[in-house]
């Protein structure tokens, strides 16, 4: 049991605090941005059809109520397990805790998994290999690059951001010079049926917003991480939800129906040179997710949940380098041994679960304590709406 929720002492030794506000935001911008649009926008359309905008909106509204509660709960307790420490220190309670990084493993794993299978159609453009080889390719190349360094991995996280982004805003021009007619009336849902396929895609785009949460798990290597890492999770949900917006119109506009509506905008060579592209977004959502899966294992091996040699760091690279050796098999598995769509859905639905839960905990802390937080404070009633906005996408994916 914990006896106090009062913030933990800064850790004196093990990760090294290199990263400041800037990388910490263009490091979540290529986590949010990377894999979720560019593998989930087609299903999206698919499920809301013209109104995918508003799905992609309401998606971007429950992720920013967690987002902020994450933003608040990484200014209070600066710890690399992140939802474990936030549930801990919410619930006094380890073994709550310790389902909750359970069920973070599962869903990190699910999602990295079903990244690395997205990334397979563009790289099957540029060189036909079979997809279990490309999937072992990205995930053993990424964990090797984790292994090296958090400077190095943010880094290069952050880098293969800005071609994606890149991406978007060349895919944004494209489709909007080559829209057949401006129809915006059709966007907003009219009647039952077309809400119902709205907020069923706005369940499929919420992955797409999946990632904020990892910058929360970077906190022992960032620093002032008590002012930085706050303002990194609110400008990293506000940015990506603004180019979400935008890339959903310009699909619904081009009236494409096809599974990759993003590269369909493009043809000949302009199609090979964005499938390269949605290749790098997409891989590099895998590097990231191996970067958070390891830093997880990491803090809660660190609590004494889980086996000591888990919270080894690399003497000169300052790495958790067994913690990220396990987090690229787990993904390697769930890659090779569960398809795309199943683990879409899977993923999403767990963690969901686990913004619910992370959401009560900040309520519950802030039911006990009034004291001055430095950094964000979000108002009390804003937890317990985004934990039944969490449940609700999860309860309507089941009933519709």
């Amino acid at each position: 049991m914990i006896p106090s929720a009062s913030p933990p002492a800064e850790p004196s030794g093990g990760l090294r605090r290199v990263l400041t506000f800037w990388p910490l935001v263009f490091y979540g911008l290529s986590v949010i941005v990377g894999a979720g649009i560019y593998v989930a926008i087609g299903a999206v359309v698919a499920r809301a059809g013209a109104t995918a905008p508003v799905s992609f909106l309401l998606a971007g509204i429950a992720a920013a109520a967690t987002g902020l509660c994450y933003a608040e709960l990484a200014g209070r307790f600066p710890e690399a397990s992140g939802a474990v420490a936030y549930v801990r220190h919410g619930f006094r309670s380890d073994w709550l805790a310790l389902a909750t990084g359970a069920a973070l493993t599962v869903a990190v794993a699910i999602a990295a998994a079903s990244i690395a299978g997205g990334a397979v159609g563009y790289l099957a453009v540029l060189l036909p290999l079979p997809a279990p080889l490309w999937i072992a390719i990205i995930v053993v190349g990424f964990t090797l690059v984790a292994m090296f360094g958090v400077r190095e991995s943010v880094g290069t996280a952050a880098l293969l951001g800005f071609v994606e982004i890149a991406g978007l805003l060349v895919a944004i021009a494209t489709g909007l010079l080559g829209a057949p007619e401006y129809h915006f009336a059709g966007m907003v849902p009219a009647g039952w049926a077309e809400w119902r396929g709205t907020i069923s895609g706005a369940f499929i785009a919420f992955f797409a917003f999946v990632g904020f949460e990892t910058l929360a798990n970077l906190a022992e290597e960032v620093k002032e991480p008590r002012r930085t890492v706050p303002r990194g999770i609110v400008a990293a949900v506000v940015a990506s939800l603004s180019l979400y917006l935008a890339v959903a119109i310009v699909v619904v506009l081009s009236d494409s129906r096809s599974s990759n509506p993003l590269l369909s905008l493009f043809e000949g060579k302009g199609a090979a040179a964005f499938a390269a592209v949605g290749a790098i977004a997409v891989a590099n959502g895998v590097l990231v997710q191996i970067v958070m899966l390891a830093r997880l294992l990491y803090g809660t091996a660190r609590a004494g949940q889980l086996p000591a040699i888990l919270a080894r760091v690399h003497p000169r690279r300052q790495t958790p380098v067994p913690a990220t050796a396990l987090a690229g098999a787990i993904i390697l598995a769930a890659a090779l041994l569960v398809s795309f769509e199943r683990l879409l859905v899977l993923a999403n639905a767990v963690t969901l679960g686990v913004f619910a839960l992370v959401d009560l905990a900040l309520w519950r802390v802030q039911s006990r304590s009034s004291d001055p937080v430095e950094g964000l404070r979000v108002p009390r009633w804003l937890p317990p709406l985004a934990a039944a906005l969490s449940v609700a996408m999860m309860v309507a994916e089941l009933a519709l």
